[in-house]
């Protein structure tokens, strides 16, 4: 059952163009430009080329001719990424996890398009104002070596034990989506900005240092160099076809149920993008039926579209994780109001 609550705080270069072209939607775009840029936060895209991106993007070449070029990095990357080439635009979809998406449209980084297939995502997963839909449903979730620590943590609290100093890492909130998770789970959980940040003060002292990417410590955690680690489902689960080591939990509050919150990838068709109408269709074929029943098969991730109902082994193995866990909604409009108030916190909590 799922149960919602509010948290308390709450390449490079120029294209030269042919004599004739003019521009349309905001771009300047030559029809025989045969290319999509695509600026995402890691997580889709297999280690060995088997990721959900990997098919998706090669379906989508053969159907259309169009090759996707591709930028990976962290959530928050990506954003200031975009927004630094604002005046000379590169990107011409983003990808990335909440409270980016939402900043990135705050900055005017995004154009308004609904996707085909738009009409099926549902309200929460998307922009009211047309800026972005999700593509791909996730949620977030930590990850622990089941070798060295064959019963996973339950708590917030047993994270604080000796037995992890140096065998704790999670990526840095306000760079990494799933870093930033951390914050807004922990303000979830122990109740407001002031407790969650006098729990990360203490845990401090276990935690190995800053990541900028959250599917780097994946390894650490499968080697056995880390205990535990933050991540999210679709990225862990997938990753976990390769590194057998690698078990999907959620910390609860003492002797409380676990929580966690739906942390989407969610796609925009950025905002005076080079090739626009190459941008529209891809996001059109990300939202397909069949790139979406692909979604748990082959990235280990939850479809986008509520009437694709996927009955694939990993999608059985996905809902079994799921039970028992409680799903908050965070508040995301004031999450992006007050991101860097919550960041700032957290650095000066940490001494990061």
């Amino acid at each position: 059952m799922r149960t919602y609550a509010k948290p308390i705080a709450a390449v490079t270069g120029s294209l030269v163009l042919a004599a004739g072209l003019t521009a349309c939607g905001g771009s300047t775009e030559a029809s025989d430009e045969k290319i999509v840029t695509v600026y995402s936060a890691d997580g889709l895209k297999g280690e060995a080329g088997d990721g959900w991106y990997d098919k998706v993007f090669a379906d989508f070449e053969k159907k259309t001719g169009i090759k996707v070029k591709y930028v990976e990095g962290g959530s928050g990357e990506m954003v200031q990424r975009a927004l630094r080439e604002k005046s000379n635009t590169q990107a011409d979809v983003i990808v990335t996890l909440p409270p980016f998406i939402q900043q990135a449209g705050s900055k005017g980084l995004l154009q308004k398009y609904t996707p085909q297939g738009a009409d099926q995502v549902g309200g929460g997963d998307k922009a009211s104002d047309g800026t972005w839909t999700s593509v791909v449903n996730n949620y977030f979730g930590f990850i622990h070596n089941k070798k060295e620590l064959p019963a996973a943590p339950k708590s917030w609290e047993e994270l604080l034990d000796g037995r992890f100093k140096n065998k704790l890492q999670y990526s840095t909130p306000g760079v990494a989506g799933d870093g930033t998770a951390v914050l807004i789970k922990a303000m979830h959980d122990f109740g407001g900005q002031e407790p969650a940040m006098e729990y990360l003060e203490k845990l401090q002292a276990n935690n190995v240092g800053p990541s900028s990417s959250t599917s780097k410590l994946a390894p650490k955690v499968d080697k056995g160099e880390l205990l535990v680690a933050n991540g999210d489902v679709q990225m862990n689960f997938a990753q976990s076809k390769s590194m057998p080591n690698l078990g999907i939990w959620f910390p609860a509050k003492g002797a409380g149920r676990p929580t966690t919150f739906a942390l989407p990838y969610a796609a925009g068709l950025v905002d005076k993008a080079p090739h626009t109408e190459n941008g529209k269709k891809l996001l059109d074929f990300m939202l397909t039926e069949g790139a979406q029943r692909e979604v748990s098969a082959v990235g280990g991730g939850f479809p986008a579209r509520k009437d694709v109902k996927a009955s694939d082994a990993n999608a059985i193995e996905l809902a079994k994780l799921m039970e028992g866990v409680e799903v908050f909604e965070p508040d995301w409009a004031d999450i992006d109001k007050n991101l860097k108030t919550y960041v700032d916190a957290w650095k000066s909590a940490t001494g990061s």
